[in-house]
């Protein structure tokens, strides 16, 4: 396969550490790292995304990173929530006492209505609870609905040091930090909260590490911070839609979007600030608008070439997600292990160095069986 003495020279310890296994291509090996398997929100296709139970079911299916993403509450700490709008994964909507709070706000560009973290104390978010967010498609996670509450980072981070000592292996964390440029016109400082908590806990100071976000700025001023606490800690700059500015480029009127840092010369100047890039699935392979699969993109072996590991998101196992070739008749909402197997193997063939994923255990079973 393409790439792998470019990616070996960028692995750290931490990745020889997880993935020190031989991975083969065809009957020729290579000593490339085995690729990573990330749990995107926990096992967010078992449970309630960014709940304790999502990220121990992760963990008990295999996965080598777990995912926290990171927003603000009103009284400055920093909650497990994929964005600061908690309509579509907590209770709020069904709380009487907290009515008057729903808004409406621009958020990186976009206009939201709902119920954001940032007017709400922890206490007064501690009293939710977390349900499915795709509850049409993943009926069965509703089952768990109001059965948990909003983990803080610093509860995530216990947690899977506590379930790292339990099954006696290393578990990467890979936290995103969300909304930087909108919580710094809001008066919060999140960067700021992040390296303070991941300083004051062991695990985060000597465990697998790789700081996300798909702004520029955030990671260029955090970058040697975060590595005076953790010196083998990574960072990656996450890939929104070709055609859209990062957030913190848009704020100052830049007009740069993620197409132009997915270019040679792009990638070449993303590599200044960062160890990884985090595209869609999309922007490895495009899709037509059935679903079905185009030509491969020729953005891993670009991203190689520019010293930068790739790590794309996200593998889901329903046939609604899956490209159109690999759908089986099982209907939309079926879990489809063999469909998703094959789609995520032939990113790895193409020299992916890891994936996140909503089922880590179809992730595993893909990487194991390569």
């Amino acid at each position: 396969m393409r790439g792998f003495s470019r990616r070996s020279a960028l692995v750290t310890s931490c990745a020889a550490a997880l993935c020190g296994s031989i991975r083969r291509a065809g009957a020729a090996p290579s000593l490339a790292p085995r690729p990573l398997v990330f749990a995107h929100r926990g096992a967010s296709a078992l449970r309630p995304e960014h709940t304790l139970a999502a990220y121990a079911k992760a963990i008990a299916d295999g996965a080598d990173f777990i995912e926290p993403d990171l927003v603000m509450t009103k009284d400055g700490v920093m909650i497990c929530r994929h964005e600061t709008n908690i309509a579509e994964t907590t209770d709020v909507a069904q709380r009487p006492e907290f009515a008057s709070r729903k808004r409406t706000a621009t958020l990186d560009g976009k206009t939201a209505t709902g119920w954001f973290t940032t007017d709400f104390t922890l206490a007064e978010l501690k009293t939710l609870r977390a349900k499915e967010r795709l509850a049409t498609l993943r009926v069965h996670n509703t089952r768990f609905d109001g059965h948990f509450d909003i983990p803080t980072f610093e509860e995530m981070i216990d947690f899977v040091a506590a379930e790292a000592a339990t099954c006696g292996r290393v578990l990467g964390l890979i936290p995103e930090i969300k909304h930087s440029t909108h919580f710094h016109a809001l008066g919060f400082d999140p960067e700021a909260v992040f390296l303070r908590t991941i300083a004051a806990h062991e695990y985060t100071r000597t465990a697998p590490l790789e700081v996300q976000s798909f702004e520029t700025g955030n990671l260029q001023r955090i970058g040697a911070d975060v590595r005076a606490i953790n010196p083998q800690a990574r960072l990656m700059l996450l890939m929104g839609e070709r055609t859209e500015v990062p957030p913190d480029l848009a704020a100052k009127g830049e007009k740069t979007t993620f197409g132009d840092l997915m270019t040679p010369a792009g990638l070449k100047d993303v590599r200044r600030y960062a160890d990884v890039i985090g595209p869609s699935l999309t922007d490895l392979i495009p899709r037509d608008a059935q679903g079905a699969w185009l030509e491969p993109s020729s953005l891993v072996e670009d991203a190689h070439a520019a010293g930068l590991l790739v790590h794309a998101y996200t593998c889901r196992p329903e046939n609604h997600f899956l490209p159109r070739q690999l759908r089986n008749a099982d209907g939309d909402a079926a879990r489809n292990m063999r469909g998703s197997i094959q789609e995520i193997q032939r990113y790895l063939d193409m020299g992916l160095d890891g994936f996140f994923t909503d089922d880590p255990a179809i992730g595993r079973q893909a990487v194991d069986t390569i």
